[in-house]
């Protein structure tokens, strides 16, 4: 082994890398003394709000460290967009690119969410109505469609995601209808109306199996990506509308090797679609909803008591 490549070699084996092994090339950019180059999908023109991202790392098993993310999505008068500010969609108007309002939409909600444990627990909310208090959700009386784009899923992700996609609608009582498989990539601004893909209705939630070529985070520690985009009618409640999960699957077929990884697994799924639902992170590691280090391997009291309260929101048939 020549000099330098012999230091090369050493300098990695010091360098931060992922579970897999993987070393981010930002950090060897760095290493060197390199400039970063242009990364293109960080590009916003200036008057664009930036994306809300949050962390959350996985240990306690195999001792390794996953991460995943929240994307916070809004709408604002008659564009959508991405928003840093939770509140930011709260008493926007309805944009006129959007479907017959009140597809799906049924006079009373289609189910129950489950009585929150006595003990309560903490939990936040990402989005609150005007009154600062009450959450943004889905409309509980219309199904919540989602699709899957299967490129690049790891054994077993199919039945993954059926698995947190019920546990979550017993704890909500929303109830998700599965769609089936679909061919669409997704960009920075998803178009939440998509009628020559999706017909005359909302888009349906997007759940992708992503590679690093795809969602360049992936490079680091970051296993998720989530969040949902939500609009109002006049002066109606925010409502989400539509939404995305971006899972990193090299990292979750790594997951397939690790003692329980299955379970960890899911609960990284889990902790995404709080976040499409509507929770935010908390500073209590009792909850799934931790944002820095758990063992927790499913919705805790907290969890479960704003997940209640996320599928107990309003109807709203004019979207």
């Amino acid at each position: 082994m020549g000099e330098n490549v012999r230091r090369q070699y050493d300098q990695e084996r010091t360098l931060p890398s992922s579970p897999t092994g993987r070393v981010p090339q930002w950090v060897l950019d760095e290493a060197t003394g390199r400039a970063a180059p242009p990364e293109p999908w960080r590009s916003w023109a200036p008057t664009e709000p930036r994306r809300a991202r949050r962390r959350r790392n996985w240990t306690g098993v195999g001792g390794a460290v996953l991460v995943v993310a929240i994307v916070v999505l809004g709408a604002a008068g008659t564009r959508f967009g991405l928003f840093a500010d939770p509140a930011a969609i709260a008493g926007v108007s309805a944009a006129p690119d959007m479907p017959t309002p009140g597809a799906d939409s049924s006079d009373d909600p289609l189910g129950t969410p489950l009585s929150p444990p006595a003990a309560g627990g903490s939990y936040d909310f990402l989005q609150q109505q005007d009154d600062g208090v009450t959450p943004v959700g889905y409309d509980p009386c219309r199904p919540v469609h989602y699709v899957v784009r299967p490129d690049n899923a790891p054994v077993g992700g199919e039945a993954l995601i059926e698995s947190a996609v019920a546990r979550v609608s017993e704890v909500t009582g929303l109830q998700f209808v599965y769609d089936g498989a679909t061919d669409e990539d997704l960009v920075d601004q998803r178009a939440p109306f998509q009628p020559d893909r999706y017909g005359d209705r909302w888009a349906p939630v997007l759940i992708t199996w992503e590679t690093v070529a795809e969602q360049p985070d992936f490079a680091a520690d970051v296993a998720g990506l989530g969040g949902s985009l939500g609009t109002s009618a006049g002066d109606g409640p925010a409502v989400f509308v539509t939404g995305t999960v971006q899972l990193d699957a090299a990292e979750f077929a790594d997951l397939a090797t690790w003692p329980n990884g299955a379970a960890v697994a899911r609960a990284i799924v889990l902790h995404e679609l709080g976040h499409v639902v509507g929770l935010d992170h908390v500073d209590d590691p009792s909850q799934l909803m931790y944002p820095t280090t758990s063992a927790v391997l499913d919705f805790a009291p907290g969890d479960l008591t704003g997940l209640a309260q996320l599928g107990a929101g309003a109807c709203e048939p004019r979207l």
